[in-house]
Formats: C-alpha cells, sequence, structure tokens
C-alpha cells in the first residue's frame, strides 16, 4: 500500500521544518553575538564620529523644519517625523540583518555593539569619581555636567555624587539592557528601533513649549518600548544587591516618580545600594522637589563605583540567563 500525501501538506512540513530549524540555530546565534557585543563594547572606544551624532543632525534639521508649536496638528508633525526617521532605518537592519551566513550575523553585531554604551557610562562617571577622590570640586561639578540635564554648577559633592549614581543607574537600563532586550525579543531590527527611538526621546521628548507637542509621540514611544527592560533591569539591580531593600523601595516609591520607566529602576537602584537618592534639583535654573528614593544616606563619591559595579552585576545576570535560555531552547 503506498501513502500518497498531498503536495502541499509536504510544503507546509518542509517549510514548517525549515523555520523550526532556523529558530533553533538563532537562539545560541543570538546569545553569542549579544555576547560578542558586549565584549566589544567593553574593549572598544566608541567609533568618532558616531553614526547617533549624524541621526541627531538629521532629527534636528527635521525638527526644525517641521515643528510649529502653536499650530493645530503639532502634535500629528512629531508622529509624522518619528515615523520618517525610525521606521526606515529600522526596515534597512530587517534586511541587512536577516542576509543568509556570516554577513547578516556581523551586521547584527556591529548595530547591537553601536547601541550599547556601557563603556561610555564608565567613561563618563569615572571621572567625577575621581574629582570628589581628589577633593576636586569644581572638576566634578564640570564632570557630572556632561553626565546629566540638570545644574550642577552650585553643587555640593553629595550632590555630583548623588547626579552621577542616579545617571548611572537610569542609563544603565537605557544603554546597556534595553538594547540587549531588544535585540533577543527582536534582533537587529529591534535594536535598531530602540536606539532611535530612545535618542529621539532625548532629544524631543521634554514637557516645554517648544517640544510639549511635537515630541509627545517620541516620549511615548520611548516609555512603551522602554516598559518591559526598565522592569526586568529593577529586577537585576534588586537580585545583584540588597535585595529587600530594592524590592520595598520599588514597591512603595517608585510610582512617586514622573517617569513610568526610571521610577523602577532608581528606586530599586537606590534600595539595592541601600542609599537615599532622588530629592530637589535644579533643572534649566528651576528648581524640581523630586520624590526621595531608597533609604540611608546620601551618596557619596566612593558609591559612584558601587553603581557601577552594580550595573556590571546585573549586566553578568542577564548574559547568564541570554546564554543558558540558549541552551535549554
Amino acid at each position: 500500500m503506498v501513502s500518497v500525501t498531498d503536495p502541499a501538506d509536504r510544503v507546509s512540513s518542509s517549510c514548517l521544518q525549515l523555520a523550526t530549524g532556523n529558530l533553533q540555530l538563532r537562539r545560541p546565534v543570538t546569545a553569542l553575538i549579544a555576547l560578542a557585543a558586549v565584549a566589544l563594547d567593553r574593549l572598544l572606544p566608541e567609533p568618532r564620529p558616531h553614526p547617533l551624532a549624524g541621526f541627531g543632525r538629521l532629527a534636528e534639521a527635521l525638527e526644525r523644519r517641521w515643528n510649529r508649536p502653536l499650530h493645530a496638528g503639532n502634535a500629528w508633525r512629531g508622529a509624522a517625523a518619528w515615523a520618517l526617521l525610525v521606521l526606515p532605518a529600522t526596515a534597512l537592519a530587517a534586511v541587512l540583518g536577516a542576509l543568509p551566513g556570516w554577513p547578516g550575523m556581523a551586521i547584527s553585531l556591529l548595530l547591537l555593539w553601536l547601541a550599547l554604551g556601557g563603556r561610555s557610562l564608565d567613561e563618563h562617571a569615572r571621572p567625577v569619581a575621581a574629582a570628589l577622590a581628589d577633593g576636586d570640586l569644581d572638576a566634578a561639578r564640570a564632570a557630572s555636567g556632561r553626565m546629566v540635564s540638570r545644574d550642577t554648577a552650585a553643587l555640593d559633592a553629595e550632590g555630583c555624587a548623588r547626579a552621577t549614581v542616579e545617571s548611572v543607574l537610569e542609563n544603565g537600563a537605557d544603554a546597556v539592557f534595553a538594547p540587549l532586550f531588544w535585540f533577543v525579543l527582536a534582533g537587529a531590527p529591534g535594536v535598531v528601533a530602540y536606539r532611535l527611538a530612545n535618542t529621539l526621546d532625548a532629544m524631543w521628548g521634554y514637557r516645554s513649549e517648544r517640544f510639549g507637542t511635537f515630541g509627545r509621540f517620541a516620549a511615548r514611544a520611548d516609555d512603551v518600548l522602554n516598559w518591559p527592560a526598565a522592569r526586568l533591569t529593577a529586577l537585576g539591580y534588586a537580585l545583584t544587591g540588597r535585595t529587600r531593600g530594592a524590592l520595598r523601595a520599588w514597591r512603595t516609591q517608585a510610582a512617586a516618580w514622573e517617569s513610568p520607566n526610571a521610577g523602577p529602576v532608581m528606586a530599586a537602584g537606590a534600595g539595592a545600594l541601600g542609599l537615599r537618592l532622588g530629592g530637589p534639583a535644579v533643572y534649566h535654573g528651576t528648581r524640581r522637589e523630586r520624590p526621595v528614593l531608597g533609604a540611608g544616606e546620601g551618596p557619596a563619591g566612593a558609591d559612584i563605583q558601587r553603581a557601577m559595579a552594580l550595573v556590571h552585576r546585573t549586566l553578568v545576570v542577564w548574559l547568564l540567563a541570554i546564554g543558558g535560555g540558549a541552551l535549554l531552547a
């Protein structure tokens, strides 16, 4: 007796087997690319000029032409500008990252490396810690001013340390963990879409007369894209620091913070370090009353290194989780 199989069934079965095989192959390859990109980020300086600098200039030019703060429909202009800048680059990354064999893997590695900012974060934070250790408050103010948007000219030593620790914790999520999350979830197009959206939020996502309507879509898109990675980052901080304090601060204090994603990250980070962060800060000449995060003493210069070490430990946990997931798959 001869079994007769419908040709369409054979084709469907072959496609399913091929897709399953590619998925199984992609998981370990994704883990290896993630590990290699983190290694490159640690070993190599940022390329100069960085591609994001060119993207930023393009975004500035488009915003100058399209932003009409007093006109109706300006929010739609901002959304259209966001789409014009992000979607074509994401589509190109999808095409190039899907190239078979080494070309696709090399392009994916390059894009993830360019999106990561762990080394740059350390390079900006260390001079603040060094200046505070030397008692050079002017140098600490200048170095912290290159990391944060608040006014630093009148900060005391604790204020410089607080600004830097907060920046390390928050940018650990934005510049390290969120790119890794989106790469693992969606490959090259995921990491490109996230990094460009995050850049536009940093440029346009201000509640100001100029950007209040135009940057609304950029701010909301960044909130959505950062939501899962921010909470996984907060969990990582809790697991690699003072767990009970981190979870308590996350549960009781994060919701009071203005940003829905920075709140969990910074609250968990403050609790994990056993520090008191937040509080009043001056932005563009205006004093803002921010909630207090964490508990204990205010940060000192040595706590900057502790914050960097917390990010590094969390990164190790993430890489182990990504590698372990690939092995289990």
